[in-house]
């Protein structure tokens, strides 16, 4: 990235490298005010690859698809990188289109991907076929040696809680407990959510609880009743014949 920077000039590029670092401090906790700092510094460095990349990947972040799919096409023309072929296809997810994610999965370029992005591109493709309501589909297309691995890879416990999600999808509930299981002892870093899911899986959902204070009810009462006869009182002195 700094090298890329060099082709602006030093003060566009000092702006630049703070609109940039700023994104990527933001990223996990304000996805909008990240994407807000990523297209500033796409706005003055537009024709760098690398800023467009991650103003898309800003975009993606933040739920706009429209602009992530924008700010990536652009990237991949300017870079002839096709290393976020899965989070284009998961943006057309999310803009309602798996058909469109589907096409994108099906593109030779894919099988030119790393291990570790044919995976993602495989997870969004499953994800696509579930929107269509081909669960079944969406199994078979996760299955694979991959599943069957003992490593420790980052992208294992998502694929893992694809396949289980997946399973579930499809009405195969005991296999999906068993793939949940194995997806929460594989994410070392709490990201796929699995093993919140298996403990959800056993709690009991508690019904709302209503909680009756009967001291201050009985306050209330008496306090009403004092107001009553204390009115009453004034009612009878106003109907005395007067002098």
């Amino acid at each position: 990235m700094r090298s890329d920077l060099l082709t602006l000039s030093k003060d566009t590029a000092a702006v630049v490298a703070r609109h940039l670092v700023a994104a990527g401090r933001l990223l996990d906790t304000d996805p909008e005010a990240a994407y807000a700092h990523a297209a500033a510094a796409a706005r003055r460095a537009g024709r760098i690859g690398s800023v467009r990349e991650a103003a898309g990947l800003a975009a993606y972040a933040a739920g706009r698809y429209e602009d992530a799919l924008r700010e990536l096409r652009t990237a991949r023309r300017l870079t002839g990188s096709d290393v976020h072929l899965p989070v284009l296809a998961d943006c057309e997810r999310g803009l309602g289109r798996p058909e469109r994610a589907l096409d994108l999965a099906a593109t030779p370029e894919v099988s030119r991907l790393d291990l570790a992005s044919r995976i993602e591109m495989r997870i969004v493709a499953a994800g696509a076929r579930q929107d269509l309501g081909q669960a079944e589909a969406a199994v078979v297309s996760l299955q694979g040696p991959e599943l069957e691995g003992k490593g420790r890879e980052p992208w294992r416990a998502r694929l893992l809680s694809a396949y289980a999600d997946a399973l579930e999808a499809a009405g195969r509930h005991a296999e999906a407990q068993v793939w949940l299981q194995r997806a929460a002892a594989a994410d070392t870093t709490g990201e796929t959510g699995a093993a919140d899911r298996l403990n959800g899986d056993d709690e009991e959902p508690l019904e709302d609880v209503v909680v009756y204070d009967l001291l201050e009810d009985a306050e209330d009462a008496e306090d009403a009743e004092d107001a009553e006869d204390a009115e009453d009182a004034e009612d009878a002195e106003d109907a005395e014949p007067r002098s």
